[in-house]
């Protein structure tokens, strides 16, 4: 099977580790602990200059659910456009309703803008009512891609959903299983599932270079967690060494 493997990018950095590793393609994001949100216009114009493999950036106005505001939804389309100028190879993103049903008209709005690069359906999906019915939704919206983890935590508890879902698929969506994916566990989930393509980001600590550290205070206050002495970059190693577990056919 030819595998393609994306990798979850939080910086430029972890771009250019993922293309070391031998990544086929990045997905770029801002605001890695609520889920990821839309990079800034400076990481997309660098990343683009240092990539040779595909880059996708996430269209994502904030962190929390998916049903979005119209001047949401408007910034939405206005990031589309400015990342299509930028020179991405696809966007990724994911509108649902209140009652938790795929919402037809803002992802059509949303594909509509994005025509001409490739377009990925996120784990909005894995907060849907009903993701057999909302499979179809998303294919004949025309999404070409579809990350999951199976509406489950990671994409190893749900790779009973996610063989449904290749299956069910067959072919006319990629369905990507992403969350927790790792060199433990990569092998398991190809096999178990079928699926050709995984997301995952390989990321490991990286300790700060600062010698003074004011310990009085935290810029992200004391509500969140985030060690501010340290950084999460995609190391290429271990993207060398999870894309080696991979069955080989």
């Amino acid at each position: 099977m030819d595998y393609k493997i994306e990798i979850c990018t939080n910086s430029v950095a972890s771009c250019v580790e993922a293309q070391k590793g031998g990544a086929y393609r990045v997905e770029l994001c801002a605001g890695i602990p609520e889920g990821g949100t839309t990079p800034s216009y400076g990481e997309i114009v660098v990343a683009r200059k240092l990539l040779n493999i595909k880059l996708n950036v996430i269209i994502r106005p904030r962190g929390g659910d998916f049903l979005y505001s119209d001047v949401e939804h408007q910034t939405m389309l206005q990031d589309i456009e400015i990342a299509k100028k930028l020179g991405v190879d696809g966007v990724v993103f994911g509108c649902l309703t209140a009652d938790g049903e795929i919402d037809m008209d803002r992802n059509k709005e949303l594909i509509d803008a994005a025509k001409g690069v490739n377009v990925t359906f996120h784990r909005a999906f894995d907060m849907c009512k009903d993701p057999l019915k909302s499979l179809e939704k998303i294919i004949s919206l025309g999404f070409d891609t579809l990350l999951t983890s199976g509406q489950q935590p990671t994409a190893i508890e749900g790779v009973s959903l996610l063989k449904q879902l290749v299956n069910k698929a067959n072919n006319r969506i990629v369905i990507m299983p992403g969350s927790g994916v790792n060199e433990d566990n990569i092998a398991s989930i190809a096999q178990q599932t079928g699926a050709s393509e995984f997301h995952f980001s390989a990321r490991e600590s990286v300790e700060s270079q600062m010698q003074y550290r004011n310990p009085a205070l935290k810029m992200g206050g004391t509500v969140v967690s985030i060690d501010e002495y340290a950084q999460n970059i995609t190391n290429a190693e271990k993207v060398q060494r999870t894309i080696n577990k991979l069955p080989v056919n």
